[in-house]
C-alpha cells in the first residue's frame, strides 16, 4: 500500500508551502545519493520524498490529492508521480537542490548524447454527469511526435551510424577562453545535440521522430469529478536518442446537468409539488440519473423540506460508497381557484 504523502514528509495536513518545502529539503539532504553511496534503501526513500513533494509542493495537485488521494494525482491508481531515475529528480527540483549541494543538485548533468525522455502531453476530456455513474471508455485523437519507424529513432539512414560530434566531443557545447574568462555556447556543428549524422534518415530528416495523429482508448473510472487527472504512462511524445516516451495526462471536465447540483457523491435537485400533495402526502414520480423513480412525500411537508432517495447519487472514486439524491421541496399554490374549489376550501377553513 502506498504511504500517505504527508506522512512521508513528516508534516501535518494543514502545513503551509514553506513548511512542506523545508521538510523536503531536510529529508533530501538526509537521503541524498551522494551522502549515501550504494545505499538502495536511502535512494528509495529519496525517491519517495520527491514523489511526495512533487504533489504537496504544487497547490493544484495537492488539492486533488486531498480530495481523491493517490488516485486523484495518478489516474486509476499507483503511488503518485513517478521519476525514471534520480537524475529526473535533480532536473525537476534543481531550485531545491542547487543551494544544498551545488549546481545540478550535486550531480553533473547528463550528456546531451544520452537518451532523453519524451515530453509529457495533456488532453482535456469532457464527460456527461451520467457517465460518472459507471465510468466510460472513449477514444481520443491527438497529434504527437512518434519514433521514426524507418530509422528506429536514431535519425540515421539504415546502414549508417550516429557518431559523436568531433567538434564538442558529445557535450553539445563548445568552450572558448578569453583571458581569465571562459564562455560556453551551443556547438555550431551539431546544434547542441552532441552527435553527428553523416547520412540523415530521409523520412525524419535526421530528427529521429515524425509527426503522427494518434488514436487511443481512454478508460475513465466511475466517480470522477472535474479536476480529476488520469495518467497514461508511456503515451506521451517519443523520447530522443532512444529515450523513453513521456506520459499522457487526461484532465477531466464533467459537464453540468441543469437538473442537478453536485456535492461530492451527493446530488441535489428541486421538486415542485402542489399544496394538496404537501398536506396529504403521497407518491410522485421523479427524474434520476438512472431513470424515473417514485418518491414518497410525507404528510404535512413544508417548503424547503428535504426528501432523500438513498443510493441514487454518484459512486465515490475512492471506495464503494454511493451518494444520495436529495430533493428540496418547493410547494406551489394555484393563483386562481374555481368556484367549487374555493367553496370546498372555505368549508375546510370553517372546520
Amino acid at each position: 500500500m502506498t504511504r500517505d504523502f504527508y506522512e512521508i514528509l513528516g508534516v501535518t495536513r494543514d502545513a503551509d508551502g514553506d513548511t512542506i518545502k523545508k521538510a523536503y529539503r531536510k529529508l533530501a539532504m538526509q537521503f541524498h545519493p551522494d551522502k549515501n553511496p550504494d545505499n538502495k534503501a536511502a535512494e528509495e526513500k529519496f525517491k519517495d520524498c520527491a514523489r511526495a513533494y512533487e504533489v504537496l509542493g504544487d497547490p493544484n495537485k495537492r488539492e486533488r490529492y486531498d480530495r481523491f488521494g493517490h488516485q486523484g494525482v495518478d489516474g486509476m491508481g499507483g503511488g503518485g508521480p513517478h521519476f525514471q531515475d534520480v537524475g529526473d529528480i535533480f532536473a525537476a527540483f534543481g531550485d531545491v537542490f542547487g543551494d544544498l549541494f551545488g549546481q545540478q543538485g550535486g550531480r553533473q548533468s547528463r550528456s546531451r548524447t544520452g537518451p532523453a525522455r519524451g515530453a509529457d502531453l495533456r488532453y482535456v476530456m469532457e464527460i456527461d454527469l451520467k457517465e460518472v455513474l459507471t465510468g466510460v471508455q472513449r477514444p481520443i485523437t491527438f497529434d504527437s511526435d512518434d519514433a521514426c519507424g524507418e530509422c528506429e529513432g536514431t535519425g540515421a539512414e539504415k546502414g549508417s551510424k550516429v557518431e559523436t560530434c568531433a567538434t564538442c566531443n558529445g557535450r553539445g557545447q563548445v568552450v572558448r577562453s578569453q583571458g581569465f574568462f571562459s564562455m560556453a555556447s551551443t556547438c555550431p556543428k551539431c546544434r547542441g545535440q552532441g552527435v553527428s549524422i553523416k547520412s540523415p534518415c530521409r523520412k525524419c530528416r535526421g530528427g529521429g521522430r515524425v509527426a503522427v495523429n494518434r488514436k487511443i482508448l481512454v478508460t475513465v473510472p466511475a466517480g470522477v469529478d472535474s479536476g480529476t487527472q488520469l495518467r497514461m504512462s508511456g503515451e506521451g511524445e517519443a523520447g530522443g536518442r532512444g529515450g523513453p516516451p513521456g506520459d499522457l495526462y487526461i484532465d477531466l471536465r464533467v459537464k453540468p446537468d441543469p437538473r442537478f447540483e453536485r456535492d461530492g457523491p451527493n446530488l441535489f435537485a428541486e421538486l415542485e409539488i402542489n399544496y394538496l400533495l404537501a398536506l396529504l402526502g403521497g407518491a410522485v414520480d421523479v427524474a434520476t440519473l438512472r431513470g424515473p423513480k417514485s418518491v414518497t412525500i410525507p404528510r404535512g411537508s413544508q417548503y424547503g423540506q428535504q426528501v432523500k432517495l438513498a443510493g441514487e447519487g454518484l459512486p465515490s472514486l475512492r471506495g464503494s460508497r454511493v451518494g444520495d439524491l436529495v430533493y428540496l421541496l418547493k410547494i406551489v399554490f394555484p393563483k386562481k381557484l374555481s368556484k367549487d374549489e374555493e367553496q370546498l376550501l372555505r368549508q375546510i377553513s370553517e372546520l
